[in-house]
């Protein structure tokens, strides 16, 4: 008996698009404003004031002035703004879009694709991997109901479109954004670098129930044991022209371009992985978020993965469980409700009574591979393991105290702990950096992200002072109150519409549109410094234990992601090994030393 009623095979493919973001125009949704030239020339200057001695910041200074101008370029390039935004969805988003993803010719591995890593769940052999992956889809087909909170859902795209791999013959490369048809009945399964296609409709578009579905990924373990079958998915992730080549030698073969299809056109792809080594509790954290960010290797699960899809969830044998999602068509915020929903729903019995209807089979998908597919796979293999054997990866939970802390002294939690983050990189390399984090800009029609910059002139005054024993704790703290409140400032200007850099940005690439010289301004080492971002950050918040990892923007850098539960907080830190300078290990133990130090400064010790 149904003791719930489970929308459509047509209705759960909506929420896909909304949950996700799909493109949804309501009248009642605000365009996003163009920030005032002079507002965004006056802030970029207080931006560079921290990161540039004064003889350098006054030869910039001259620059933007000379741009900014009365009837300069920087005023024809504004009212050309202007122009696009009353006649396009959003002004900036596209070109977002297109600059930092579709132009990047690097692997979606690592570089773009973020992972979202859970505990541990209570298993650890392939019966309970099954049972939950079961519930997994259902969870899915049950998720039309699913609301986003206050922040509203619209925004770009993804469904309804896919990104593919360019070739890079023409002197600009960029990935095509490819329309799809209307959502399929099926996901795709892999197992073992084996794909299956797994109807979770019925014809008549009702959705299989879990136990429907748990008998069908049954049938698809018993066809998928470990064979000598070539890791095709590992092809993408390569370089984005290389594997644009691969791509369309692999599809000269109608099975592997049939194959291939079945892929991009499923709803997800689950990755039905296989345990792997065992390590201490202290490391676990670590491990599980490289193993749903890259799959741990050619060696390990890196074969059941494909880069390009929109969205994988991933769930070992071990327990380990998490989602990898492609940048360009998705974000963070609705993938992050998405996976609260689902695993509320993992919780719960099964409700649905399976029917005693004969299933077919799920379809296993075959691919070809000549000599030089081979070759292709061959070096895919071997870029990866370096890629993966490059990338430092170093999460921690910090338990002294959640977002309720500075909530209790009238403080940010968010702008608390970017300042923190300020301070423990001051304390490792002795200086600041161009540092960044993620504004979603979801409330406007079409908006993506605009970065919120760091560090402030008054986070500056504080790391300077911090451990300086000449100092009085009273200085100390009020220089701590001014900075977290210059940041929340800034996060206000920029979830407002009101940041710098979409806006230098849009300036820069209207230039580069109408066929004009790119503006001095921006061919500054001023620009160019401003924009090296070494500390790449993102606050993501959820209602789950979970913790996104992403590898950093620059050789020389870091990336940082935290997720602030209310007496607790989630971190992942990574760097690059190639760069002798930074260490991921060292950043997070200095992260946790440091905000137990400013605990210590705000509720010191009587």
């Amino acid at each position: 008996m149904i003791l719930k009623k489970i929308p459509s095979a047509k209705s759960s493919a909506r929420l896909f698009q909304v949950l996700l973001g799909q493109a949804v125009r309501f009248s009642s949704v605000p365009p996003q404003p163009v920030p005032p030239l002079a507002q965004t020339l006056q802030r970029y200057l207080q931006a560079l004031e921290p990161l540039l001695p004064a003889d350098e910041l006054e030869h910039t200074r001259q620059k933007v002035l000379k741009f900014g101008s009365k009837g300069g370029l920087g005023e024809q390039l504004q009212r050309n703004l202007e122009k696009r935004a009353k006649h396009s969805h959003n002004w900036i988003s596209d070109w977002w879009v297109q600059w930092a993803y579709l132009d990047n010719r690097q692997p979606l591995a690592v570089h773009s694709n973020p992972s979202i890593a859970l505990p541990k769940l209570d298993f650890s052999d392939w019966r309970g991997q099954l049972v939950f992956a079961s519930k997994l889809i259902a969870g899915w087909q049950t998720a039309s109901g699913v609301s986003a909170g206050p922040t509203p859902m619209y925004g770009p795209l993804p469904a309804a479109l896919l990104v593919l791999p360019n070739p890079g013959h023409q002197t600009r490369s960029r990935d095509p954004l490819q329309p799809l048809p209307p959502p399929p009945p099926h996901i795709t399964v892999v197992r073992n670098y084996q794909f299956f296609q797994l109807d979770v409709y019925n014809s008549d578009g009702t959705p299989l129930t879990q136990s429907q579905i748990h008998a069908q990924l049954c049938r698809i373990r018993s066809q998928s044991w470990k064979t000598d079958k070539e890791p095709v998915g590992i092809l993408t992730s390569e370089h984005r022209n290389t594997w644009g080549q691969a791509y369309h030698r692999l599809l000269r073969d109608k099975i592997n371009k049939e194959s291939v299809r079945v892929i991009e056109r499923g709803i997800f792809t689950l990755c039905l992985d296989s345990p792997v080594m065992r390590i201490s509790d202290e490391k676990y954290s670590s491990r599980m978020a490289a193993q749903i960010l890259h799959g741990g290797g050619t060696y390990s699960n890196s074969g059941n993965r494909w880069f390009d899809k929109t969205l994988q969830f991933v769930v070992g044998e071990d327990g380990s469980f998490g989602l990898l999602y492609e940048q360009a068509v998705a974000e963070a915020p609705p993938i992050a409700t998405l996976l609260d929903h689902l695993l509320e729903y993992c919780t719960k019995p099964e409700m649905v009574r399976a029917p005693l209807i004969p299933l077919p089979m799920p379809k296993k998908l075959y691919f070809y591979i000549d000599h030089e597919i081979k070759r292709d796979i061959e070096h895919a293999k071997q870029n990866l393991d370096i890629l993966i054997n490059d990338l430092d990866i170093s999460c921690f939970t910090f338990r002294r105290f959640g977002k309720e802390f500075p909530k209790q002294v009238n403080l940010s939690p968010h702008s608390f702990i970017q300042v923190a983050l300020q301070l423990a990189y001051y304390r490792v390399h002795k200086e600041v950096c161009a540092s960044c984090d993620t504004a979603s800009l979801r409330v406007f029609r079409g908006g993506r992200t605009d970065y919120i910059r760091s560090p402030t002139n008054q986070a500056l005054q504080f790391v300077l002072a911090f451990d300086d024993p000449s100092v009085t704790r009273e200085v100390k703290l009020d220089l701590l109150k001014q900075a977290v409140e210059a940041h929340s400032t800034l996060t206000e200007q920029a979830l407002e519409g009101h940041g710098i850099d979409r806006h230098l940005l849009g300036l820069k690439l209207q230039a580069i549109e109408k066929g004009l010289s790119v503006p001095r301004l921006f061919m500054d080492t001023a620009y160019g410094l401003a924009t090296h971002w070494k500390l790449r950050t993102g606050q993501v918040p959820a209602n789950t234990d979970s913790v996104m990892c992403f590898g950093p923007l620059v050789p020389d850098g870091y990336a940082v992601c935290y997720n602030p539960q209310s007496d607790h907080v989630h971190f992942s830190v990574t760097a690059f090994n190639c760069c002798e300078e930074t260490n991921a290990e060292t950043l997070a133990q200095t992260v946790e030393s440091s905000l137990c130090h400013l605990q210590e400064l705000l509720q010191p010790a009587v």
